[in-house]
């Protein structure tokens, strides 16, 4: 009767932690998925539930350095810029003529306004084309990338 509860045990946890890492990030709850899922097996064809213990250590051990490396890749390059920082580096055109003394200025990115300024401290004409070397605040940091447009 004792190999009975042990088949099902194993086999429950591997289904849990396997759901589980569905809803989490990083590979955490697999390796364990996997060495219950080796247990299980074992279980299932009969074997000692001390045979089983170890297999689920091991198992989960070798499957935890397996998946490192696809872990480690996730973290590798540059991470995606989210916010106002999605623009730096994008070029736009400005609106209304970019002062730093008075601290106005606007620009437009595509279809969107922002308030802008410049590291420079140079005034920016209206209609100059620019490109966005920073973001502080709500304020986009420009300068210019050729004078006046059209």
């Amino acid at each position: 009767m004792e190999d009975e509860i042990w088949r099902w045990l194993w086999t429950g946890f591997a289904v849990v932690m396997g759901i589980g890492e569905i809803f989490t990030a990083g590979f955490f709850l697999l390796p364990f998925a996997i060495g219950a899922a080796a247990s299980a097996v074992l279980a299932w064809i009969g074997v000692n539930v001390l045979v089983q213990w170890l297999a689920f250590f091991g198992v989960s051990v070798l499957a935890m350095f397996y998946l490192r490396r696809f872990i480690n890749r996730q973290d590798e390059g540059d991470q995606p810029r989210i916010g106002a920082n999605r623009w730096v580096g994008s070029t736009g055109t400005v609106i209304v003529a970019i002062n730093p003394i008075d601290g106005t200025g606007m620009v437009r990115i595509d279809q969107e306004e922002w308030r802008a300024g410049t590291a420079t401290g140079n005034e920016i004409a209206e209609g100059t084309v620019v490109t966005v070397t920073d973001v502080r605040g709500t304020r986009m940091v420009v300068e210019p990338t050729q004078e006046r447009g059209n």
